[in-house]
C-alpha cells in the first residue's frame, strides 16, 4: 500500500537523496528544499511527462518560458497587489500566527482566546530593481507562472498564427510568503508551477472545461496515481476565486489528508480583460480594474472574423505536490516471508530517476569493470534517460538500494559475461525481483522495447 505517513517519506528523501532542507547546515530556512541527486532527476522526468503531454502530443499549445522578476504593474492590474493577501491574527500568549480564517477565535498553539484583530498580510516578496535600493523602482518575484502568459498572449498570437482554441503553456519558478509552510514540500515558500492557460471562444468555455478535467485526471492515472484515491472537488460558487466562473480541484489522498494537487479554473476573460488596452471597446463579461498603461488590445479574431477577448481554461499543477504525490503512491513496503522486508518505490518506469543501474559482481574486476563501463556507454547512447554504474561492491545492497529509489531494472555483469561467448548479462526487474539473462548485443533492442 502506499506511504500512510509523512515521516517515511521524509526518511527516505534524506537517505538517498531525493529532497534535502535547504541551508540544513545552518539550522535550515523553513519553507524552502532542495532537490538532491535523484530528486532532480525524478522532477526532471515529471516535468518532461508534463510538457510531453501538453505540447508535443497536441497540435494546440505552445510553450514559454518568462522571466522570474516581474513588473509591478503586471501584478498590479491582474489584481494581485489588492488581493494577493491573508489576513492573519497573533496570539498575545505564545507570539504564534495564523490564518484567520484557520482558527475559530482560539490560538491552535496554546488555547488562548486572547488574540489580535485580522490584518492584512501580503503573500508576495518585493525586491529592489536598479543599483539604488530607495523604494521607486522595484518589482516582485511573480506568485504565480500565469501572469506572464496573459501579457505575452499577443506577441504569441502574432508569431505563430494562432487561432482558438489554443493554449500557451510554461514550467518554472513562483514564490509565495506562506506564513505557515508544512507537511514537507506540499506548501512551501518557492515552488514550481506547471501550466497551462487554453484560450477558448466565449461561450465554449464550459465544454472545455470538463474536457480538462478529464484530461488532467487520466493524466495523473498515467503518472501512477490511483483512481480510487483521487477525488474531484467543485469549488462552491461562494468559495472561488475572484477572478473564476468554476473550478474543479483534483484532490489525492497524501499522507496527511485529502488535498488539492491541480486546480483547474474557467477565468473567463477576467486575465486578458485586465492587462488589455481600450477595455471599453473589448465588450468584457468580467469586472476588470481600469487600465490606461497597457500598449496593446489583448484579442484575437475568430471564425466569424470578429474581435474577441478569448475565455481561459487554466489547469494548473504542482510540481512539487505531484513530485510527493507519485512517491507517495510508489512508496511500498513488502515482506519477503522468513524476517526479511523490503521496501521498494514502485514508480511508473518514465519517472524512475534511474532508467538502468549496471552492477558489477565483483568491483575490484579489471575485466568485469571495463565491461560495466562499456555497457553503460553503449546503453547512454540509447537515450531513454540516466543510466548508472553502481560500484558498491555488495550485489544484494546494490538490488535493495536500487529498489528502494525506484529503478526499474539492474544489469549484473559478472564472470559468465567475460568468460563465455556470446556476451551476456543477467538482467533483474524491480518489481517482480525475476532475473533472466539477455546478450549484450540484444540490450539495446531490449531496453528500446521496455522503455520506449
Amino acid at each position: 500500500m502506499p506511504a500512510t505517513t509523512m515521516e517515511q517519506l521524509v526518511s527516505l528523501c534524506k537517505r538517498r537523496g531525493f529532497i534535502f532542507q535547504n541551508a540544513d547546515i545552518y539550522g535550515g530556512l523553513q519553507g524552502v528544499y532542495d532537490y538532491g541527486p535523484l530528486g532532480v532527476e525524478l522532477k526532471n522526468n515529471l516535468k518532461a511527462a508534463w510538457w510531453r503531454a501538453m505540447v508535443y502530443e497536441r497540435d494546440d499549445v505552445e510553450g514559454l518560458d518568462a522571466a522570474i522578476l516581474t513588473n509591478q504593474k503586471v501584478l498590479r492590474y491582474s489584481g494581485h497587489e489588492d488581493t494577493f493577501s491573508d489576513p492573519m491574527v497573533d496570539c498575545k500568549k505564545c507570539k504564534g500566527r495564523f490564518r484567520a480564517d484557520h482558527i475559530n477565535g482560539k490560538c491552535p498553539n496554546c488555547g488562548s482566546t486572547d488574540l489580535t484583530e485580522p490584518r492584512p498580510f501580503n503573500l508576495m516578496f518585493k525586491t529592489a530593481i536598479g543599483p539604488v535600493d530607495d523604494g521607486s523602482s522595484f518589482g516582485y518575484l511573480r506568485p504565480e507562472t500565469a501572469q506572464a502568459i496573459f501579457t505575452q498572449f499577443k506577441n504569441v498570437v502574432d508569431s505563430t498564427s494562432r487561432k482558438l482554441p489554443f493554449g500557451i503553456a510554461q514550467i518554472g519558478k513562483s514564490f509565495r510568503n506562506e506564513i505557515t509552510p508544512r507537511n514537507f514540500i506540499f506548501r512551501v515558500r518557492e515552488f514550481e508551477q506547471a501550466e497551462l492557460e487554453f484560450f477558448v471562444e466565449p461561450g465554449e468555455d464550459e465544454k472545455w472545461h470538463e474536457i480538462w478535467k478529464e484530461n488532467r485526471i487520466q493524466w495523473w492515472v498515467d503518472q501512477g496515481l490511483k483512481r480510487e484515491r483521487i477525488n474531484i472537488y467543485t469549488t462552491p460558487k461562494d468559495d472561488l476565486a475572484h477572478y473564476a466562473k468554476a473550478c474543479y480541484d483534483i484532490e489525492y489522498q497524501f499522507p496527511h489528508g485529502m488535498e488539492e494537487l491541480e486546480g483547474i479554473a474557467n477565468r473567463t476573460d477576467y486575465d486578458l480583460g485586465n492587462h488589455t488596452k481600450a477595455q471599453e471597446e473589448m465588450n468584457l463579461t468580467s469586472h476588470c480594474h481600469p487600465n490606461p498603461d497597457s500598449t496593446q488590445k489583448l484579442c484575437i479574431m475568430n471564425d466569424k472574423n470578429q474581435w474577441v477577448v478569448p475565455f481561459v481554461v487554466e489547469p494548473s499543477m504542482g510540481v512539487d505536490r505531484g513530485v510527493l504525490a507519485v512517491m507517495t503512491e510508489a512508496y511500498t513496503e513488502e515482506d519477503l516471508g522468513e524476517g526479511n522486508s523490503r521496501i521498494v518505490l514502485k514508480l511508473k518506469k518514465h519517472l524512475a530517476p534511474i532508467k538502468v543501474a549496471v552492477i558489477p559482481l565483483k568491483k575490484n574486476n579489471e575485466q568485469i569493470m571495463n565491461k560495466c563501463h562499456e555497457i553503460k556507454q553503449n546503453l547512454l547512447k540509447l537515450g531513454i534517460g540516466r543510466v548508472a554504474l553502481e560500484n558498491t561492491g555488495n550485489i544484494g545492497k546494490a538490488y535493495r538500494r536500487h529498489d528502494e529509489i525506484g529503478t526499474p531494472l539492474c544489469i549484473t555483469v559478472d564472470f559468465e559475461t567475460i568468460e563465455q561467448s556470446p556476451e551476456s548479462v543477467t538482467i533483474r526487474d524491480r518489481d517482480t525481483m525475476e532475473q533472466h539473462r539477455v546478450n549484450v548485443a540484444d540490450l539495446p533492442n531490449y531496453l528500446r522495447e521496455y522503455f520506449l
